[in-house]
């Protein structure tokens, strides 16, 4: 619930809500509020400043956290869960989960995810398999990993948050 205040309406004194969100120019010069989150609503903010994201179908089902790849569906660009295992880099992350041929919210690399679970703070995670990260890079000297891909993802802020980056991936 917004917090409230007192208005001039028409010569009597009227309690209003601050607005959440915008629904375009009828609502210039009202106060605003801030959302459940606690930050204000993208419809109140001016075009070019925001989140950099992409929205992009999902060709399966993805969970709040999962690391994703983009790729192309008969020229259509769709996004999956990205894998260390099977060719698939992380060129993302998303932060609600999502079902199949849904329209995923995509964050760039070079962001932080914000849904995950179990990280060490300060310790480095790389691409795991199914969307996930793991602690422990790939072992390039061992056969079992060749065509694997080794792709660092960045460090733990808390348990629940890694500051990514885009440094690319090596195929081994």
């Amino acid at each position: 619930m917004a917090q409230r205040f007192l208005a001039r309406i028409s010569g009597k004194t009227k309690q209003m809500e601050a607005k959440a969100a915008s629904a375009g120019a009828g609502d210039a010069g009202k106060i605003p509020a801030l959302g459940p989150d606690g930050k204000l609503d993208m419809s109140m903010m001016p075009a070019g400043i925001g989140a950099d994201t992409q929205i992009i179908p999902a060709s399966e089902a993805l969970s709040a956290g999962n690391f994703v790849n983009i790729w192309s569906d008969a020229g259509a660009a769709k996004v999956r869960l990205a894998d260390n295992s099977n060719g698939r880099p992380a060129d993302g992350y998303v932060l609600d989960a999502v079902s199949s041929a849904a329209d995923a919210t995509v964050y760039p690399l070079d962001g932080t995810n914000s849904e995950l679970t179990g990280l060490a703070p300060g310790a480095e995670y790389w691409l795991g398999t199914a969307g996930g990260v793991t602690n422990t890079p790939l072992d390039e000297t061992d056969a079992g990993n060749a065509n694997k891909i080794s792709q660092y993802l960045g460090k733990a802020k808390s348990a629940t948050e890694l500051i990514t980056v885009d440094d690319g991936y090596v195929v081994l």
